[in-house]
């Protein structure tokens, strides 16, 4: 890149902010949970690579920061994504079985209002042109999105059950090594099926039955326990690519890029719709509080 994108630029700045919010949520928490965050990092950058080297199937812009082919910016962003998704699902009603195909599902909401846009953006490039499948995007990128959620998130989950030491210390190091193996093994099976009929319906069955089944469960959402994290990631990547991509124009090459964006971004509003409400509330009550003692001061 011969001159600073500020396109790329932006992005780096939004992630990095996003990732000190849940940083300093994490850090609240205990050792352990800062841990996870950063174990989600490392996922992220070690998935990248490896899903180069193992299907050479896309790269990526030169960001300011680069480890090899690969963004830094792009491993926190994962790490971030998932962080926010754990903690939005934690507080569901859903049993833990199905809480990392709710992760998952969300994980994909962002991803379809940012894939598209990012490669008008230049962020990244599969090489097949803005016409090709989901306007320049393959479908297998939306099955990857969501096994990389799911495979993290499960196998983070499932570890940390393991007793003392382990299951606080060892469990991030296990999700690492079991995501990863688990994203290389369904990118070589939805690859390597020849029928384009069966490739395409084996996606659409896999995302339909997860979505099937989190609607099915009907999961409950207590505001109140909802830390300000769990929605501003989400809401902060569907804003940026929505602002990025009228400033530039990208989103409207075609127009359908705007509409999904804003149905993707009303689903996670309404997703968080309670969190948001209450914080709304609870800054204007102590708002309100303030102005009142100082009145009385």
């Amino acid at each position: 890149m011969s001159s600073l994108n500020l396109y790329f630029l932006g992005f780096e700045i939004l992630v990095l902010v996003l990732f000190l919010v849940c940083l300093q949520n994490a850090w609240q928490r205990s050792s352990p949970v800062v841990w996870q965050l950063f174990a989600g990092v490392i996922f992220g950058l070690l998935l990248e690579w490896a899903t180069i080297q193992q299907l050479d199937a896309y790269e990526y812009g030169s960001f300011l920061v680069m480890l090899g082919p690969v963004p830094v910016v792009v491993g926190v962003a994962w790490g971030t994504i998932i962080y926010s998704v754990r903690g939005f699902s934690d507080k569901t009603s859903l049993p833990e079985w199905a809480r990392p195909v709710l992760d998952g599902l969300m994980g994909l909401n962002i991803d379809l209002s940012m894939d598209a846009v990012a490669i008008r953006l230049g962020m990244w490039d599969w090489g097949k042109g803005f016409d090709h499948q989901y306007f320049g995007v393959p479908y297998n990128n939306f099955w990857a999105w969501f096994w990389v959620v799911f495979f993290f998130s499960a196998s983070l989950r499932l570890l940390s059950k393991l007793p003392g030491f382990w299951g606080r210390w060892f469990s991030p190091a296990g999700a690492i090594i079991c995501g990863t193996a688990g994203v290389l093994i369904t990118n070589e099976l939805i690859t390597n099926i020849p029928n384009d009929l069966i490739h395409y319906a084996t996606i659409v069955a896999v995302l339909g039955s997860a979505l099937l089944l989190i609607l099915a469960l009907r999961p409950k959402v207590p505001a109140r326990s909802l830390a300000a994290f769990v929605f501003l990631v989400p809401l902060g990547f569907h804003a940026y690519f929505l602002i990025a991509g009228l400033v530039s124009g990208a989103i409207l090459n075609p127009p359908f890029l705007l509409v999904v964006s804003i149905v993707m971004s009303i689903i996670a509003l309404g997703l968080h719709r309670g969190a948001l409400n209450y914080w709304y509330r609870s800054n204007k009550e102590s708002k309100t509080e303030k102005v009142s003692n100082q009145t009385t001061d």
